[in-house]
């Protein structure tokens, strides 16, 4: 297919990488030193999003939040300048449920379908091309991206409505977010018990509390080795997320906000470019560690 790719960070760039692996033919915005392999693989450098759109058949977009992507679809220059009928736009980005819904109308009513696909799995699963993908629209659509879905991921949902997707992810983020909190907590009190928290680790991995938080990140704390997969800032924007959703829903979610305030802690004391395992490091300063 004609692509057209629009975000090439740290979750944007391998997966970009995959598809053009898969064959598709990629067209690339915003490409920086750090994604000028991808035109070596060879991807064709844009010099806006509006050509981007012009160029492709299909446009993805992978960008840090909502405001992003709103720039991204609707500014100067944009997505939605370069759109004619027939087009898909696939936002993989983590945003608001609510904008979603917004954007996905503005989109459609241009005579082209609309997806909501965010991810899971980090860094890591877009460079396996083994990522969870939960997906929000219509069936048709999603029948038509399921060959790209199928190029970067391994487990493809197709949730429901348009922001059907982004309402897993932000549930997928709690999930993670309080477990990543957890297992701060246990590794902590192990340490400050007396025992190694390393062999802790190991004999949980063996029993019900095991999990890939435990396993992965788990390891990060012990080695304490906090380079990015996925930042604590942007974890952090998927916490705030939740939490003004649940106050829109009347939903009280106690821990999912305590966990977000501690989020906030750690990038006021500077661990918001940090990986999200670092939440250990603001338990520890609370512990006098």
């Amino acid at each position: 297919m004609n692509i057209g790719f629009i975000g090439l960070g740290v979750m944007g760039r391998p997966m970009a990488e995959n598809l053009i692996a898969a064959g598709h033919r990629l067209t690339l915005s915003r490409v920086k030193e750090s994604a000028k392999y991808l035109v070596d693989k060879g991807g064709v450098a844009a010099s806006s999003a509006k050509a981007v759109t012009e160029a492709s058949d299909v446009i993805i977009l992978m960008l840090p939040d909502t405001p992003d992507v709103e720039a991204v679809l609707f500014g100067d220059d944009g997505v939605a300048a370069g759109l004619s009928k027939g087009k898909l736009v696939i936002d993989m980005s983590s945003i608001s449920p609510v904008a979603t819904k917004a954007f996905a109308q503005k989109i459609e009513a241009l005579g082209c379908d609309y997806l909501d696909a965010p991810v899971s799995g980090g860094e890591v699963g877009a460079k396996a091309a083994s990522l969870t993908i939960m997906v929000g629209g219509k069936e048709t659509a999603f029948e038509r991206a399921k060959p790209l879905f199928d190029a970067m991921g391994k487990n493809i949902t197709l949730v429901g409505g348009v922001g059907d997707g982004q309402t897993a992810k932000v549930a997928n983020q709690i999930i993670v977010g309080l477990t990543i909190e957890a297992v701060s907590e246990a590794l902590l009190f192990a340490k400050r018990a007396g025992a190694d928290p390393a062999k802790v680790r190991a004999a949980l991995m063996g029993g019900f509390a095991a999990s890939r938080i435990l396993e992965v990140h788990g390891e990060r704390m012990v080695k304490g080795t906090f380079d990015p997969g996925f930042r604590i800032r942007l974890h952090r924007k998927d916490m705030t997320l939740a939490v003004d959703s649940a106050r829109a829903l009347d939903l009280s979610l106690p821990n999912t906000a305590a966990t977000q305030q501690l989020m906030n802690a750690a990038i006021a004391s500077g661990d918001g470019d940090r990986d999200h395992s670092a939440l250990i490091r603001t338990l520890e300063r609370l512990s006098g560690g």
